[in-house]
């Protein structure tokens, strides 16, 4: 069974980048916008130190200086409020552009991530509805699931929100520096001799709170997991006296998750704090040594130019945090993102060759000819088989369970392919044919019947979309269903769950029948139906099998006492071949078979 994969390989993280964003890239327009969006943000965010700074040296300082002068002179000063509303206009006009600034990206931001989602999403689940058989084999439901919801998630939410942070970051950095070192590159270095460190640090730290959390999700599943299991099975804990065997195994994992959770929120913690100080220590020297060169005899700086480094010494770490965030977020949807793609680029052993033809109608001559077949390589279920099935004729399949009578039904409809040998349909190599002409030509009623949220016409409908109501209450009657006919219009529920097994086997009978497939094959399609439901079937089996190659696998022996051949498989050899009659005078495998289902039928009723 597939499972989830740690992916810690620095060299993943630019092909994986370059791929999602690929993705963002088919929405180019809205994609520069975004772009653009960000950065007018992270430039105005940057500008505002820059007003502050010409609002106390062009409108405060002088007015200080008008007060104190007029003041001396015992003079009322007159008040000056140009300034003021010039510089508070600048502020509005500033906080105007970031305001439009963070919609755009806000409404683009949101409209790539959910497209981008709805097209991995898509490629997904039309690439699970071509993938074989054998895909499903080692992938688990729920394992398929999570790649289509939790996954796509992460990875969008990095290309919109995290991709947000990293240009707004950089922005900032960029207009931060290049405006520090225009008004003073003796202060700015100070403030740039910080950045390598906090980067560097951020990062390391990042990139621990992501293992020990990688860590934290990996035990926890671990542990829901083992909880799950020992709580459904604690009867059989306690029968065998295995409790505090269970109870110290699940303690271990218990401490397992504390300290790998304790170690990230310990990291987490330390982290900002971290920031914040380094950041206060720039802000220091910078105030250090402006204030100094603010008060020497020849003023390099102006006290705006000091105010605004020291907004710079404490606003252009923000950005190195947003950095290092996204890059700990990148590499943290690494996994999720090759889960993704590796799903999308899953080749299905099954498809059709190069210059495949249609079938025309079927007739349903089937013949194998020195068939190999292996589920998995080296376990061979057959070696050699020769098998002929005229059309119209039925064959029934008996034998225990794992002999390899399903996998002659799954060679039949192609959802397995030879391992070696040739497969023919009406004389020719169906891998030279389309799926499709197959398919549409094949009727499969499984053991377990499956049905699709919706009404019951729809679900008879769903293999022959144009089927009219008389042609489904038709088919119904044939599978002894009539009383379905007047409950069309009922919806089913999810997996048909308000329906019995018994009344959802004969949807499926009904399904399968609806599209008039030339070759019918019935897996255990009667042994999870109780025997008045069966008894229904029954009377209309004759009429499905009539006309149409059908294979037909059974434990309930009473119901194929009347296919033309019986075939008895046993660790993938055919034992037997012939009719219920010439079986039971043969006196073999199959009448042992038969006559001990007869005697354990008897033995019940005579009990009752």
């Amino acid at each position: 069974m597939l499972k989830d994969q740690q992916y810690t390989d620095k060299g993943a993280l630019l092909p994986f980048l370059k791929r999602i964003f690929h993705y963002a890239m088919q929405y180019r327009l809205w994609f520069w916008t975004f772009i653009v969006g960000v950065v007018i943000v992270g430039i105005v965010d940057a500008v505002y130190p820059l007003i502050w700074m010409h609002y106390l040296d062009s409108a405060i300082m002088p007015a200080v200086e008008v007060y104190k002068q007029s003041w001396d002179k015992g003079i009322t000063p007159s008040i000056d409020y140009q300034g003021l509303w010039f510089y508070g206009g600048l502020f509005l006009l500033n906080g105007l552009l970031q305001l439009i600034g963070v919609f755009v990206f806000v409404k683009l931001g949101g409209y790539m991530e959910e497209n981008v989602m709805y097209r991995l999403r898509k490629e997904m689940f039309s690439r699970l509805q071509e993938l074989s058989f054998s895909y499903y084999d080692k992938s688990a439901s729920g394992w398929l699931l999570s790649r289509i919801s939790s996954d796509t998630k992460r990875v969008t939410v990095l290309i919109s929100w995290g991709f947000l942070e990293v240009i707004w970051g950089i922005t900032m950095i960029i207009a931060c520096l290049g405006a520090m070192f225009y008004y003073n590159w003796k202060l700015a270095l100070i403030v740039a001799a910080a950045i390598p460190f906090l980067m560097i640090v951020s990062i390391k730290i990042r990139m621990l709170i992501l293992k020990y959390s990688r860590e934290a999700r990996k035990i926890n599943s671990e542990l829901t997991a083992n909880f799950n299991e020992h709580i459904n099975g604690v009867a059989v804990n306690k029968m065998t006296s295995q409790e505090q065997r269970v109870s110290g195994e699940f303690k271990g994992l218990s401490d397992n998750m504390r300290r790998s959770s304790y170690r990230a929120a310990y990291y987490t913690a330390m982290y900002f704090p971290l920031v914040v100080f380094t950041g206060s220590i720039a802000a220091a020297f910078v105030l250090y040594a402006g204030g100094w060169m603010a008060i020497g005899q020849d003023s390099q700086i102006t006290v705006g130019i000091l105010a605004a480094f020291f907004s710079y010494a404490t606003l252009i770490f923000l950005p190195i945090m947003d950095i290092s965030r996204f890059y700990a977020m990148a590499q943290g949807c690494i996994s999720a993102g090759e889960r993704i793609f590796s799903l999308i680029d899953e080749v299905p052993e099954i498809k059709d060759r190069e210059g495949a033809t249609d079938f025309g109608i079927i007739q349903g001559n089937i013949e194998f000819e020195n068939v190999d077949f292996a589920y998995v390589e080296d376990k061979m279920v057959y070696e050699n088989l020769n098998l002929s099935i005229k059309a119209g004729q039925s064959i029934a399949l008996v034998g225990a369970t794992g002999g390899g009578k399903s996998t002659i039904t799954n060679l039949v409809g192609r959802f397995y392919e030879p391992t070696k040998g040739t497969l023919k349909i009406d004389g020719e190599d169906y891998l030279h044919k389309t799926l499709h002409s197959l398919r549409s030509q094949l009727g499969v009623v499984l053991q377990t019947p499956h049905l699709f949220s919706g009404t019951l016409r729809d679900n008879i409908k769903y293999g022959r979309l144009t089927a009219t109501d008389e042609e489904i209450k038709q088919t119904l009657q044939m599978v002894g269903a009539a009383h379905f006919i007047s409950r069309l219009d009922e919806e089913v529920g999810e997996a048909g769950d308000k329906l019995s097994i018994g009344e959802k086997q004969l949807i499926s009978f009904a399904r399968a029948l609806l599209s008039n497939p030339r070759i019918l094959v019935m897996d255990e399609a009667t042994s999870s139906i109780d025997t008045l439901t069966e008894a229904k079937i029954q009377k209309g089996i004759a009429q499905m099998i009539a006309g149409r190659t059908s294979i037909i696998i059974a434990h309930r022996l009473s119901t194929i006492k009347n296919c033309d051949r019986i075939l008895v498989i046993k660790n993938g050899q055919i034992l037997e071949d012939g009719s219920h009659k010439e079986l039971l005078q043969q006196k073999g495998y199959y009448y042992d078979l038969y006559t001990k289902q007869v005697a354990k039928k008897t033995e019940r009723k005579l009990a009752v």
